[in-house]
This record gives structure tokens, sequence and C-alpha cells, in this order.
């Protein structure tokens, strides 16, 4: 890699927290070709205009004053989501562009990948290539820590140092109270979502899984600010300021605009 921009910086807890977007990385390799690189954790409809519009950005970023089409180089997209997406089984999709009728390539310059972790099923055992190393450690990687790197992907130096890197980067113990508080919720609530969509379906009432859909993230967000007591719902708020809006990190706390703001300026 020649470059390298994470464009939302962010640390451990707030990569192991909630939030919409955990990380978006603007890379170049020694070939010229640019990468727009983002993980998702939350299921967005229209997240496919999306992909394309940001990898547009990274494409169209790369002319400057005095430069021509010509130097435009090849742009790869690719998206590593933690829900599913497409409406079939595979977990990793390829898009470029193409003649509808030959089917011949447009000119090389747009790739788009989609990783979808929840479709990823294979055991540690059963994996063969890099990609599939990759996408087990992603899926797992709140399970590994340098005391416990398993040989199917320790035997990649790439990964193991990754699970390292994150080791090092390690939560203090209230910190990961809150993560695996927030984790259990955040796994609870898609439960009593899917739930309510199966009954919904199976009545053949579409009120009842968009009350029953309602309900389960109320619930959730009800369990949240309850569980929290005032020091961790701060201690949460000091790893999202950077990272999300006033908004957003007051939903997700319970804090009042008014406290993180002067909280903010507080830490500033």
């Amino acid at each position: 890699v020649e470059y390298l921009e994470i464009k939302n910086p962010y640390n451990l807890a707030s990569y192991k927290g909630e939030k919409s977007s955990i990380l978006d990385i603007k890379a170049r390799d020694e070939k010229g070709r640019w990468y727009d690189i983002e993980i998702q954790v939350s299921p967005q409809t229209s997240y496919a205009k999306r992909a394309l519009y940001y990898w547009s950005k990274v494409y169209t970023d790369q002319l400057g004053r005095g430069m021509i089409y010509s130097d435009l180089n090849k742009t790869i997209g690719i998206n590593i989501l933690n829900f599913k997406y497409f409406d079939y089984p595979e977990y990793h999709s390829t898009f470029k562009l193409f003649n509808t009728k030959n089917h011949a390539e447009y000119p090389d310059v747009l790739e788009l990948h989609f990783i979808e972790l929840e479709k990823f099923d294979k055991d540690l055992k059963d994996i063969s290539n890099t990609l599939e190393r990759w996408v087990a450690f992603l899926k797992e990687a709140h399970h590994y820590d340098k005391r416990y790197i398993p040989i199917e992907l320790g035997n990649d130096e790439y990964v193991k140092r990754a699970i390292i890197q994150l080791d090092e980067m390690a939560m203090t113990e209230e910190e990961r109270e809150i993560y695996e508080g927030q984790l259990k919720l955040h796994i609870d609530r898609i439960e009593e979502m899917n739930t309510a969509r199966e009954e919904g379906r199976e009545e053949g009432k579409e009120e009842g899984i968009k009350q029953g859909i309602e309900q389960g993230i109320e619930q959730g967000i009800e369990q949240g600010i309850e569980q929290g007591e005032r020091r961790k719902a701060y201690a949460i708020a000091r790893n999202l300021l950077d990272v999300l809006d006033i908004e957003t990190i007051a939903l997700k706390t319970g804090l009042t605009k008014a406290e993180l703001l002067a909280f903010k300026d507080e830490q500033s």
C-alpha cells in the first residue's frame, strides 16, 4: 500500500460498541489502484446506492488541477456488512460494468465487492483461502486475542498481526462490561425483530410486523438505558464523541444533548 487514510478515526471501544459505520478507509496500492473500504454494522435499505456514491467520490477525487481523464485509475469498493443484504446465499458478491448484449466488460475502472458476514458459516477447519480467513476473523474478532489465535487463522501472518493489534488496543474492564452489555442488547433486538417478522408473515398481517419491530426497538433502547449507570453512559459518550453526532450519542446513552455538549467541552 502506497497511501492509507482512515477517513473516520476511531478507537477500539467505539469499534466494539454499537454504531452505524465503524470504519471507512481510503487507500492506494503500488499499481495506482484506489480502494474505498467500509465496515457497516446496522442494516440500511439503500446501502447499494450509498456504496456506489462513496465509490464515485474516491474515483472522481483522483483528478486534480491540470490532470486529464486518462489519469483516472481503477477504483475498488469493498463493503463489509454485518447483516444480510442481497437475496441469495453467497456471502461475497462482485459487481462490474459490462455490455448487456455480448457481456464485454467496460474499461476496467469500477469494481464493487460486498461481503455479508452473517452469510459466512464455514467452520475454521474448512477454511481454504485468504478471503475466508479474513472473513472468519472479522465475523468473530471479539472472540480472539494474542492468547487465543486459532491455528487456522494464525498461519496467516497478516491475520495474526491484526488479532494481536486489536488485543493491544484492549478495552478497560469497565469498557468491556459496557461493550458486552451493548452486544447482548444488539443481538436480542435482532432476535426480537426477526421473531416479529416471522409471526407477522405467518399471520399475513403487515401491521403485526411493523408493530413487532417497533416494540423490539423500543424495548432494546429502554433496557439499554435502564441497564447503564450514569458513569457508564459517560464512558460510552467519551468513546463516541469523535465518531458520532450529539443526537445519535444521546439516543444511545440516554444522556441529554445539553449534558453531552457540556461533557464534550470538558473533554476538549
